[in-house]
């Protein structure tokens, strides 16, 4: 069970978006004029932007604390589910939470392998990929997210080293706004770029 909303509808659907995403996870407390700069589109534009990025819970944005004259700038910065946490992020985690405790009551099935926290960290994720345009295959034994075919390889070829990155990012920030033992330790490598297989690491596996 998923939010239904058509791919095209995600916040990272357009790759003017995936930069301004990409360049406030690498560095955080951007301002608009460093967007600007950094993209070379019009104010107005990257504003646009930063607002769809923050509607979908993938951007937070705070006021600057000054200790001198002048209007106070407002700082941008990618949600990491930590340190700069999305009220939107978090409600979107709880209900699918809700929605897929209660497939799990419905559907029949074996008993899950994974905690709670993790089987709604799983859920917040898959319902975030969907949104995002993939078709994700969880294999809860080995913690592999499967996003073959990528739903980017080909309309954005060029640019998958930034949006390999991106998702990637937003997966993990998914999974910490979940509040759960699993997190994102990686991406397989494979010589077919239309091929994506996402590693995902329980904590009590980690060393």
């Amino acid at each position: 069970m998923t939010t239904g909303r058509p791919a095209g509808y995600s916040a990272i659907s357009n790759y003017s978006r995936v930069e301004i995403l990409h360049l406030v996870q690498d560095r955080p407390d951007r301002t608009v004029a460093e967007l600007v700069s950094a993209t070379s589109l019009h104010p107005n534009t990257v504003r646009e932007h930063l607002q769809r990025l923050i509607d979908d819970g993938y951007v937070v944005s705070a006021t600057e604390h000054r200790t001198t004259r002048g209007r106070p700038r407002v700082l941008y910065s990618a949600t990491d589910g930590v340190t700069a946490c999305s009220p939107v992020q978090h409600r979107k985690a709880r209900a699918a939470a809700q929605r897929g405790d209660l497939m799990r009551r419905v559907l029949p099935g074996d008993a899950p392998e994974l905690d709670t926290a993790a089987l709604h960290q799983i859920d917040a994720l898959v319902e975030d990929l969907v949104d995002a345009g993939f078709d994700p295959l969880v294999d809860e034994n080995e913690l592999t997210v499967e996003l073959t075919p990528c739903a980017h390889a080909s309309s954005q070829a060029e640019h998958r080293e930034v949006l390999c990155s991106v998702h990637l990012g937003i997966m993990q920030s998914v999974l910490s706004s979940a509040e759960g033992p699993l997190s994102v330790d990686g991406m397989r490598s494979s010589c077919d770029p239309r091929k994506c297989i996402v590693q995902l690491l329980h904590a009590s596996q980690r060393p």
